[in-house]
């Protein structure tokens, strides 16, 4: 386990016994908060010995993602007894739930505006971010947002959700989505761990075509004119890396029927048995031949393009693909 992890571990159970010995102050020598509290004092006393980390029972590594979730684990999921595999079965069902409930709805038709998208997690839960909302004013503004969180599992989604709840806050405060990703880039740095950082896009569409974008080294949006893609760049660090970072947002008209697409890596970084990857490349040409669909039948086609490539091959990595068209 790296160093800074550990540091933020070693934090988070040194505040758990804090709050335990403050807890048998006011309620005495209650059985569960003595265990709880020498559960800790187990974990710190392995970290002082460099086994922290470790299962004890096969002696390699715990899955990271499980030792953020809960800083006391002690064995790997393989050396879980029936009844613990049963029960974070079930605590991974109820993530998978209340991640869903997290998720705008798939289809959105306003103010001229269609926009569609897929969320496909490769497991129960996923570090992929999508979000769609309108500003409380009068304005009226279609603000939309996907995204990456780096690593995948219950940490990831973990961090999906803070992003979330950090962006739901924000919105109504910046109306510049620049100042939006500024804001939430300093409050996502200075709480959460260095080694973690997201990649995201956030856009405000207006009724008459334009759009506002900002992204945060995700992936490149692809704008659709017919026939013609073209690739929209970056115009920022991801969010997480440094607190201070500026931002800039790029302004784009789109006429009637014109399209922007966005997705995660999980699209273009899909591999065949033979590590031949889909690219993008190959997602502009099928764009290109399927401009005129609506935007959840050119989210189809795509999935579906992807589905032959991959010809059995299995996906590695979440998939998210948005598409919004002006209609009006």
């Amino acid at each position: 386990m790296g160093e800074a992890p550990e540091t933020f571990l070693r934090g988070q159970l040194q505040q758990r016994r804090t709050r335990l010995e403050s807890a048998l102050g006011q309620f005495g020598q209650a059985g569960q908060l003595v265990q709880l509290l020498q559960e800790v004092d187990s974990a710190l006393q392995r970290m002082d010995q460099g086994t922290y980390g470790l299962c004890e029972k096969c002696h390699e590594s715990v899955e990271a993602d499980r030792l953020m979730a809960d800083p006391l684990v002690r064995f790997c999921i393989d050396h879980l007894t029936t009844e613990q595999q049963r029960a974070l079965e079930q605590d991974l069902e109820l993530a998978s739930r209340i991640q869903a409930s997290l998720l705008p709805k798939r289809h959105l038709a306003q103010d001229g505006w269609e926009l569609h998208y897929h969320y496909e997690p490769l497991g129960p839960v996923s570090g992929d971010y999508v979000d769609v909302l309108t500003s409380g004013d009068d304005g009226g503004d279609l603000f939309f947002l996907l995204g990456d969180v780096v690593g995948k599992g219950v940490a990831a989604s973990m961090l999906m959700a803070h992003i979330h709840a950090t962006f739901r806050t924000l919105i109504n405060l910046h109306r510049r989505v620049d100042q939006l990703v500024e804001q939430a880039n300093r409050l996502f740095s200075e709480s959460t761990l260095a080694s973690f950082f997201a990649t995201l896009v956030c856009g405000k569409a207006g009724r008459s075509g334009e759009i506002e974008l900002c992204n945060a080294g995700h992936c490149s949006p692809l704008l659709v004119r017919g026939a013609k893609v073209e690739t929209i760049e970056p115009t920022g660090l991801p969010i997480g890396l440094f607190s201070n970072s500026q931002y800039s947002a790029r302004r784009i008209l789109l006429g009637k029927g014109e399209t922007l697409f966005l997705f995660t890596d999980g699209l273009t970084e899909a591999r065949t048995h033979a590590s031949e990857e889909y690219g993008e490349s190959r997602l502009a040409e099928l764009l290109a031949a399927r401009h005129n669909l609506p935007p959840q039948a050119l989210a189809e086609a795509c999935l579906e393009d992807v589905k032959v490539f991959l010809a059995g091959a299995p996906r590695t990595d979440d998939l998210t693909v948005m598409v919004l068209r002006h209609q009006a």
